[in-house]
């Protein structure tokens, strides 16, 4: 066993900033284990975690050892268990679930029907689905292709975002208001940074509905891509929106903003005024975006961020818990099969990979057709 650990750690104050540290690997105590990290995706929504870092206490996931100056951004991934002071979690277990960016983690762990839950103190605060692990043979989603854990490690809590967000659209946000209208009314739904793979997650499933048309918005250089996808009826790209016969269409709307640009988001609402029925704020693919749009409110509904864990939460009291897993591992397994045809894949490992990855993501250098997955190991 290594007797230190390498950490790829991002500046607070200026998250574009990355620095590998070495840190020493303690001994475990009763209770723990730990696990090796073999690969974890590296995406916008990484950044994204990084930027709200404060506000949704993401930083916490995984502590640094100056968490004043630095922060471990949480990546979806796989890790084996490689020293175990746990009788219920041996040794050779291997996991799907969220690991800091680094060789090795350990955790205060429970065993649970399907894997572990870290049950650290400082991990009381967050959603399970944040702190829930799951062994890979007793894992319904798993995919054996040499490609699947790298593609599931890149989509499949991508696409689970953009599942619970089309759900929570479907049914109004969960409206009680008998005959209350579906997707909150509206006859369309604006997807901002439509080539991001978490709009490609949702469009997919938004694709499927009756009753409403899937709007992307796009750069004109993605929009060829965009529109090969075959999941928006429409593509529109940003310098278009208030065009008068390529813009967006004047009808009744929900916005699904993934870029975080405030600029496309206020243009988007001025160019549909009180058509706007509901705003939804998921990620921020354009994180370097600076607002020149004037303060204050924006015409039609107030944009509201969407927060994944409760959605879940209340689709799980509806379907149950065995009902909730089959839909979700059917349409997980339906996404990572179609992504064969749209997303290639680049694997930066060795001691510079998660610093390369993480510079390239926040330079805006991936194309959308392309998903990094980074490891310290070779």
């Amino acid at each position: 066993m290594a007797d230190s650990n390498h950490v790829l750690e991002i500046r607070r104050s200026s998250i574009g900033e990355a620095e590998v540290h070495e840190e020493p690997v303690a001994d475990l105590d009763d209770g723990q284990i730990r696990l090796r990290i073999d690969r974890f995706a590296v995406t916008a929504n990484n950044v994204s975690y990084a930027g709200a870092g404060d506000m949704l206490g993401y930083w916490d996931f995984f502590p640094s050892s100056d968490p004043t100056t630095w922060g471990r951004v949480p990546a979806v991934g796989y890790a084996e268990i490689v020293e175990s002071r746990n009788a219920d979690l041996p040794v050779g277990g291997r996991y799907h679930g969220w690991f800091p960016m680094a060789e090795f983690v350990t955790f205060t762990a429970t065993a649970t029907r399907d894997g572990f839950r870290d049950d650290g103190d400082h991990r009381q605060a967050h959603a399970p689905i944040y702190r829930s692990y799951t062994r890979t043979d007793l894992d319904p989603m798993h995919d054996d292709a040499p490609d699947g854990e790298d593609r599931h490690a890149l989509l499949r809590v991508l696409l689970l975002t953009g599942y619970l967000a089309d759900e929570f659209l479907a049914d109004s946000g969960g409206a009680t208001d008998e005959g209350a209208a579906p997707f909150f009314g509206a006859e369309q739904v604006v997807v901002l940074s439509a080539s991001s793979k978490t709009a490609i997650g949702f469009s997919q499933r938004a694709a499927k509905r009756d009753g409403w048309s899937v709007v992307g918005l796009t750069s004109a250089g993605n929009a060829e891509f965009v529109r090969s996808l075959g999941f928006y009826d429409t593509v529109v790209t940003y310098d278009q929106i208030d065009d008068a016969e390529h813009g967006v269409p004047l009808v009744d709307s929900v916005v699904i903003d993934m870029a975080g640009n405030p600029n496309v988001l206020a243009a988007v609402h001025h160019r549909l005024g009180d058509r706007v029925k509901h705003s939804m704020m998921i990620g921020r693919s354009h994180h370097d975006a600076v607002a020149t749009v004037p303060a204050g409110g924006l015409p039609g509904a107030a944009p509201e961020f969407f927060f994944a864990p409760t959605a879940l939460d209340r689709l799980v009291a509806n379907w149950g818990g065995a009902e909730y897993r089959r839909r979700t591992a059917e349409a997980t397994h339906e996404f990572i099969d179609a992504s064969r045809a749209w997303m290639s894949l680049d694997e930066r490992r060795g001691a510079d990979g998660p610093a390369s990855a993480w510079a390239s993501i926040y330079g805006g250098e991936v194309a959308p057709d392309t998903g990094i997955v980074a490891s310290f190991h070779s």
